[in-house]
């Protein structure tokens, strides 16, 4: 029994984290495609550097306070929101870290007093971002899809729901949607040609990976919005894997025709130029996608 208890601790724990992550994600993502909060951070002296960690202290405190990341059913004390607040500032340094190394901002060769204000003020919407998880999109992990609003068990699960054409249409327009309002402010920018140039095979694999699990973990993982509800969805790819790797295909599409759209791309350019650039633009937009499919 206790260590059924200690497992549900771990695994709950490990639930808002990847809750608190993904609300970074979707908070954090634009601004880590912009060249001027790399040169700030490249930039930035110690002392700025100790006020906005300060600064996102305080403002992800009062946040914590009222909601945060993690699943409450009563207000956080002081010590509860503060603890909270280490962990979402935590949380916010290793998936700025991360992505600014997946994009090749920070490298080996990359000074550690460059590196440190890059990751700091990088950190900031991402901190922000998992404070504001739960307020970001709703959950309801607990909702018992068996019972209607009145309380009366469905019997007739599959009574008005949307056939399996219908159902993936509705995916795909959501992810449309969400990958382009991300990614079409980024798709004119010079950050993607600058990332493209550096962006060698393996890393674009890299890319292509860390895109996948951020959108499952985003939809199937992190307990936003109806995650039950999702995982019985019907339709043609509804299962957590098809319908994941569906949506990113449909999301690198979206960027490939923003990419043209602003002319960052045209039909004369070798296909690995086109190849490289999408896998860039579709980090962002696949994000996007993910958030556009929750709000089903």
């Amino acid at each position: 029994m206790a260590l059924k208890r200690k497992r549900n601790i771990w695994t709950r724990e490990f639930n808002d984290i990847i809750r608190g992550a993904s609300g970074g994600f979707l908070f954090g993502i634009p601004l880590l495609y912009t060249m001027e909060v790399w040169w700030i951070g490249s930039l930035a002296k110690p002392p700025m550097m100790m006020v906005a960690i300060a600064l996102t202290f305080i403002v992800v405190f009062l946040l914590n306070q009222t909601d945060g990341f993690r699943k409450r059913r009563h207000m956080a004390s002081a010590y509860e929101a503060a603890m909270d607040t280490v962990e979402a500032i935590a949380i916010g340094v290793i998936c700025s870290a991360l992505m600014l190394l997946l994009l090749r901002e920070l490298t080996p060769e990359t000074a550690f007093k460059e590196a440190l204000g890059k990751i700091i003020f990088e950190s900031v919407p991402f901190s922000l971002g998992v404070a504001l998880a739960n307020q970001l999109l709703g959950d309801s992990r607990n909702a018992n899809p068996k019972e209607q609003p009145d309380g009366k068990p469905n019997n007739s699960p599959n009574q008005n729901a949307p056939d399996d054409l219908e159902a993936t249409l509705a995916d795909i327009g959501a992810t449309l949607i969400g990958a382009t309002v991300i990614a079409f402010n980024i798709a004119p920018t010079d950050e993607i040609p600058m990332l493209a140039a550096g962006a060698s095979p393996p890393w674009l694999l890299t890319i292509i990976a860390s895109s996948l699990v951020i959108s499952y973990a985003i939809v199937f993982q992190a307990g936003f919005s109806d995650q039950q509800k999702r995982r019985q969805q019907q339709g043609i790819f509804q299962r957590p894997l098809s319908e994941t790797i569906m949506c990113y295909l449909v999301s690198l599409l979206a960027s490939a025709l923003m990419l043209w759209f602003f002319q960052k791309l045209t039909l004369s350019d070798p296909w690995t130029m086109w190849l490289d650039h999408t896998l860039l633009l579709g980090l962002p937009a696949t994000i996007g996608g993910a958030a556009g499919r929750l709000t089903l």
